[in-house]
């Protein structure tokens, strides 16, 4: 179980800084796609839809060992950041876009109206909102990252599993090991929910918790 632990920090290690990478492209993207530059929208459509219909181990396994032949050449764990990041950050991209979207039109009428700027209206009035809302969908694709993170173990980076895999080829109790994985990733992932669940209630305003409680 130690050997094990050591490759499930690795895990939270990856999957914290590849969602940290994802919000922030992803929300980038979002605001992108919503310009008025046509070309810049173009551009971010294709990646989107290209992140978003290649299958995360092949893009893991293109970044790993094709990027060093345009002499690109990362470690593994990078390489496992890069890679969870670029295909979450295409969800998540679309995920901020409905939010933001989802918001009143007429606030940022109103904010216009009293003199204030598009990024200021953005900043102070519609992202604060558009967050709240998308908080429970990236806590969502968060946790599916945890898992999915298990997939850079094929870019020879040592996380839960590879630990796992190595236990296995000592010792040869297949059946033990594999469930002692599951386990601790039902722990990690557990624990990031609840996490998540009380980041959604401390966002939502107290009128809206005094609302939710009595319904």
């Amino acid at each position: 179980m130690p050997f094990l632990l050591q490759g499930a920090l690795v895990t939270v290690q990856i999957s914290v800084l590849s969602m940290i990478c994802a919000i922030s492209l992803g929300l980038l993207v979002a605001l992108g796609r919503l310009s008025n530059l046509r070309v810049l929208r173009a551009v971010l459509a294709a990646y989107v839809e290209i992140w978003r219909n290649v299958p995360l181990i092949v893009q893991l396994l293109v970044i790993y060992f094709s990027l060093p032949q345009l002499g690109i050449s990362l470690p593994g764990f990078w390489a496992g950041v890069l890679g969870l990041s670029l295909n979450v950050g295409a969800y998540l991209s679309e995920v901020f876009r409905a939010a933001i979207l989802s918001v009143e039109g007429g606030q940022k009428d109103a904010g216009l109206s009293i003199g204030m700027s598009r990024v200021m209206i953005y900043r102070r009035v519609i992202l604060p909102q558009a967050l709240r809302i998308a908080v429970p969908t990236i806590g969502g694709y968060f946790i599916a990252l945890l898992k999915d993170s298990a997939l850079v173990s094929y870019i020879a980076v040592n996380e839960l599993l590879r630990h796992g895999t190595i236990v296995i080829s000592n010792t040869f109790k297949s059946m033990e090991i594999y469930l002692m994985v599951a386990m601790v990733y039902f722990i990690i992932s557990f624990i990031s929910a609840r996490i998540v669940a009380h980041v959604e209630r401390s966002l939502t305003p107290a009128y809206l918790r005094v609302a939710q409680a009595q319904a």
